[in-house]
């Protein structure tokens, strides 16, 4: 229940704070007075879209602040979500800041920031906001399936979830399948590419990467066998062994080493020289003895010389081919095993698909034809009590039907298409609701309809924005009678202009604009609009001005009558 609202600077109103009651609270002033702004409010500091206009003018900031009796519900709902609660209320509050051309905004609960998916999860649990501008709404198919989905309740809702979960999966499990058949050809070629190619470098027995580097220098040494095989006889001639022409590395070397070993016999000075000349003697006999193995290793051989040169241009050729050196023509041969062993490994393959699509979609439509038959029976109770409900308002032979038709495909929301259909006069056809009610009758719709739901709800605060427009009379008075009922079980807030609905009121408020003056300027004019609540004697100074038409006696006397049948129809 709504207790109390508190309003600053919020489009015309600059300094508002409002005590509800229980029970039925109406608001009643003139046409354009500003009574819709008191819905606004509420509107917006329960997570309402929020925008510059809303801001007074002069003013950067408006704060809105709504105290509610939580119910148990709602304070599951807080200590489910990290809210502190003590049990005195619940305080709401949203502050609009403008700056740049933007406004920002920002809602707390019990002074906890809050998200405003927070706030929709809330507002369904506080307050419903009614007005005869729904009508659109309630031509909505998509507005008919979810108010058929509430009535029927927590079964129904969870069902429907149970739906969109398998929903999801069939929908999952369709384009994995899709997505395997558009890719199956592309598979294929990849697969025959790939195959192609590993066969293509299998043969290549493709293991070392300086291969080439390795047989580019076999192939010098073998096509220059001849040459350097004279060259190493001719350095080991040099080194070791002369053929008497001219003295050997090594004969040289020999005799400084005599003559260094007889000058050591006077002059130990010298050893170190004749070290250095001893091991340089031992290297180059070693030197000789190495080459002249190597020279009598050196052969020719064409055979091998032709083997080089036909691998070395096959790789070449290869390597030009794929557009890789030797390397990462390696490289590449290792990704495509990989790649082979991918594409015609363990995954799922197209007939496995298929048959999880089939089970996924079997089972979205028995989840669908639970929730449809959950729908029917709902239907058959919404009908049911909705003609109930209508009877008093002056629509004793209506009828009405939540009719279920299938979707040709199931969807998130189930396979059925609801359809409220709507009789109001006997010998007329059952037609869609907007088509067949007038202004009147889908006033009274729109209460009756809430009058079923409040049965199933939760929510505390009902609220009615001119719900009695087009009526008048004994429809005017069963529509007052009917507020009052539902005011019973929910606090019920109604903006009217009916002085019958207005009579039956538990709390009155008269809603104006009053121009003031906050300087002596005419330009400091301001308007405001003051909400102000009514005892006995402006209560039917109230309803005489609505009743209107007659003397300010008449007017009175007539509305003390009416005040005097509220207390009546209260009493009964």
């Amino acid at each position: 229940m709504l207790t109390s609202l508190k309003i600053d600077n919020f489009t015309l109103i600059d300094q508002l704070e409002l005590s509800l009651q229980p029970g039925l609270n109406v608001l009643t002033g003139e046409t354009g007075a500003g009574k819709s702004i008191i819905l606004d409010a509420i509107d917006t500091v329960l997570g309402g879209k929020a925008s510059g206009r809303l801001v007074r003018t002069g003013s950067k900031k408006a704060v809105i602040e709504a105290t509610f009796h939580a119910p148990p519900a709602v304070a599951d709902w807080l200590t489910a979500n990290d809210i502190p609660f003590n049990g005195d209320g619940l305080r709401c509050t949203r502050e609009l800041t403008t700056g740049r051309g933007s406004v920002r905004s920002r809602s707390r609960l019990n002074d906890v920031v809050v998200k405003k998916n927070q706030l929709e999860e809330l507002r369904r649990l506080l307050v419903e906001i009614t007005a005869q501008g729904q009508t659109v709404q309630l031509g909505s198919v998509d507005a008919q399936r979810n108010w058929l989905d509430g009535f029927g309740g927590n079964p129904q809702l969870q069902q429907r979830q149970v739906v969109a979960q398998a929903y999801t999966a069939a929908s999952n499990a369709q384009q994995a399948l899709d997505r395997r058949h558009r890719a199956e050809q592309q598979r294929q070629q990849q697969l025959d590419l790939f195959e192609y190619h590993a066969q293509d470098l299998s043969g290549a027995n493709l293991q070392e990467p300086d291969e080439l580097d390795r047989l580019k220098q076999e192939h010098q040494r073998l096509s220059h066998s001849v040459e350097l095989q004279k060259q190493s006889y001719e350095a080991y001639q040099v080194l070791y062994e002369s053929d008497g022409s001219f003295d050997s590395c090594s004969d040289l070397l020999g005799r400084v080493e005599q003559l260094l070993s007889s000058m050591q016999r006077f002059d130990e000075d010298v050893t170190p020289i004749l070290d250095l000349v001893s091991d340089a003697l031992a290297q180059a006999e070693e030197a000789g003895r190495q080459i002249n193995t190597y020279g009598e290793n050196l052969e020719t051989d064409p055979t091998r010389l032709a083997e080089v040169e036909e691998r070395m241009s096959y790789l070449k050729q290869l390597c030009r081919k794929y557009g890789r050196d030797l390397p990462e023509l390696i490289e590449y041969y290792q990704e495509i095993q990989v790649a082979l062993d991918a594409l015609n490994g363990d995954g799922q393959t197209i007939e496995a698909l298929e048959a999880a699509n089939e089970q996924a979609q079997t089972t979205l439509e028995a989840e669908c034809a639970k929730l449809t038959k959950l729908r029917k029976k709902a239907a058959k109770r919404l009908e049911s009590q909705l003609v109930e409900e209508l009877k008093p308002l002056a629509m004793e032979r209506v009828k009405f039907k939540a009719d279920l038709s299938p979707l040709e495909s199931p969807q998130t929301h189930g396979a059925d298409v609801v359809e409220f259909l709507f009789s109001p006069n006997p010998g007329e056809p059952l037609q869609p609701l907007t088509e067949t009610a007038s202004g009147g009758e889908m006033s009274r719709f729109l209460l009756a309809f809430k009058a079923c739901f409040t049965k199933v709800d939760p929510i505390g605060t009902l609220i009615f924005d001119e719900i009695d427009v087009g009526v008048s009379g004994r429809v005017a008075q069963t529509i007052a009678e009917k507020l009052y009922q539902l005011s019973q079980n929910r606090q019920v807030l109604c903006v009217t202009h009916q002085p019958l609905v207005a009579a039956m009121a538990d709390a009155h408020f008269h809603v104006d604009k009053q121009v003031v003056t906050n300087g002596k300027k005419k330009t400091d004019e301001r308007t405001v609009v003051r909400v102000t609540g009514l005892d006995e004697d402006a209560r039917r100074e109230e309803l005489a001005q609505l009743a209107g038409g007659r003397s300010h006696q008449e007017g009175i006397a007539f509305a003390e009558s009416l005040l005097a049948q509220a207390a009546s129809i209260r009493e009964t």
